[in-house]
């Protein structure tokens, strides 16, 4: 296997400064022992105007099939020849996808100790890859490297035999890539999308993968439109670890579209805290209220729209009534949370064919989320920033329009009774705000206007006469011929009520109050 890095430069920025890059001295031969060869790395052409860094990999098949115990392509049990005599030698792979990240190690990081202002600089590149298996030929090289801000990406299909022209192309390429870009950012690339053009990796996939997936993929893959293939295709077509991996990615376009960290919109809220050391738990009443208004909506698919981890949907799922039900959240942290407590890896088919986990933002409309019979916001609206509600209403009731929507939020006004809430202070850090009922009744008011809803309004946790309920919930259904929808809307209104009611009634007292700082 065979790769070559060239640069140009000028006597003030020498081509040789490759050399400091990649931490391998121009004047001498590197020699590293991988666990399936050796890999050497020496300098053909190293002036200030040019210079060439190539990596050799000698592959020994014996170390690879005793190291991988015959499995992967050239290693079948029934065909123990060709254990032996495959193309690894001599075809780019993820053998040399591996000795990449290892002899270049620090390169891969953009890390340079002597030079440290030289990694983040972009140099012209040109990278030469003699033999490269491509599953799905040139088209799917010019597919993964084209998006990729390469001037010139050159995939010369390789014959099978020059004598016989008749007998057409191999499935090999030489790959040629000019432009101009950081060293790092290229080497990652290849890191990646060797592997994924060859659809094949001489290893054991595990759970780490994925790590290493987004590490060498961070700047470019959450971008790139073929990131979901990509991802199968480097993950071995691992259904759960792709997933995870798509998930993940989609996580960080959404951050990086809004300018923010990761971290700020992967805020998942710990419901644990609301859910500890009380005899009925306002988060308990409030999806009793929930699961009473669906009932009394009939419905039978249900979206639960920020879905946090999961103690709804796992309600949800205990009556058969529901028959689909899409959870959807922003934070992939909360999905991870919510399968667990679900046990959707131990859950029988049936019972797994109703539920769906789907990560994605309210901010943006989804076509997945259209057609259901109800959708629920349960502690969901005063996470989003005020400006942002607007999308997230258009999102849920203009696309999605579910038949009916049940909207949950604090009620500020009973902050107040909350002994150990400063004043002043919202229920929860990320609480952008949280509103009065007027304030919530003005906003389903217009809400239900403009997009053809009525609403009627249900207390949850118990009514103070003064500052009324803990929780306030709106429950939205869509306008229909004569009475229908208002006699619907009514109905599910009182079943909500005498829930939360009946909640009281059986000896709960709602000792709710948060510590300082915690959810309500």
């Amino acid at each position: 296997m065979f790769l070559t890095i060239t640069t140009t430069g000028t006597a003030e920025n020498p081509a040789t400064d490759l050399g400091f890059l990649l931490h391998k001295h121009p004047d001498r031969v590197r020699v590293e022992n991988q666990s399936h060869g050796t890999a050497h790395v020496f300098y053909p052409e190293a002036t200030a105007q040019r210079c060439t860094a190539a990596l050799l990999l000698e592959v020994d098949p014996v170390a690879l099939v005793r190291r991988g115990k015959g499995k992967g392509r050239g290693g079948a049990p029934d065909a123990a020849l060709a254990q032996y005599v495959n193309d690894r030698p001599y075809a780019a792979s993820s053998l040399l996808a591996v000795a990449l990240s290892g002899v270049f190690r620090t390169a891969l990081k953009g890390q340079c100790v002597l030079r440290p202002e030289l990694p983040e600089q972009a140099r012209p590149l040109r990278v030469e890859i003699p033999v490269l298996p491509a599953r799905g030929g040139a088209a799917m090289v010019h597919r993964l490297f084209d998006p990729l801000g390469w001037d010139l990406v050159q995939a010369e299909a390789v014959p099978l035999d020059e004598q016989f022209p008749e007998w057409g192309d191999s499935r090999y390429v030489r790959l040629v890539l000019e432009g101009e870009l950081r060293l790092a950012d290229a080497l990652r690339q290849l890191y990646v999308l060797l592997p994924v053009l060859d659809d094949a990796k001489h290893y054991w996939i595990a759970a780490d993968e994925v790590d290493k997936l987004l590490r060498a993929g961070d700047g470019w893959l959450a971008a790139h439109p073929e990131n979901a293939l990509i991802s199968s295709r480097y993950l071995a077509r691992h259904k759960r670890l792709t997933q995870d991996a798509i998930e993940r990615l989609e996580l960080v376009r959404l951050a990086e579209s809004d300018g923010s960290e990761v971290e700020e919109i992967d805020n998942a809220v710990d419901e644990t805290r609301d859910t500890q050391e009380r005899p009925v738990p306002l988060a308990a009443r409030r999806r009793e209220a929930v699961l009473a208004a669906l009932r009394a909506a009939g419905a039978q698919r249900v979206l639960d729209l920020g879905c946090g981890q999961g103690q709804l949907v796992q309600a949800l799922l205990g009556d058969p009534a529901y028959t689909e039900i899409v959870a959807m959240d922003v934070s992939v942290r909360a999905l991870t949370i919510a399968a667990r407590r679900l046990r959707l890896e131990r859950m029988g088919e049936r019972q797994r064919s109703r539920v769906t986990l789907l990560q994605g933002s309210l901010a943006y409309t989804d076509k997945r989320l259209a057609g259901y019979d109800a959708a629920v916001l349960s502690e969901v609206i005063e996470h989003l920033d005020l400006e942002r509600l607007p999308a997230l209403e258009y999102a849920v009731f203009g696309s999605a329009r579910p038949r009916t929507v049940l909207v949950t939020t604090p009620n500020v006004e009973y902050n107040v009774r909350w002994e150990t809430l400063p004043a002043g202070h919202v229920r929860h850090g990320d609480h952008r705000f949280e509103w009065t009922r007027e304030e919530f009744r003005d906003w389903a008011g217009s809400v239900a206007e403009r997009f053809g809803y009525t609403v009627a309004y249900v207390p949850v946790g118990d009514d103070d006469p003064e500052v009324g309920p803990p929780t306030q919930m709106a429950v939205f259904t869509q306008e229909a011929v004569g009475d229908t929808a208002t006699a619907t809307a009514t109905e599910a209104t009182a079943t909500a009520t005498e829930a939360t009611a009946t909640g009281t009634a059986t000896g709960a007292t709602t000792t709710d109050s948060p510590k300082e700082g915690e959810a309500a």
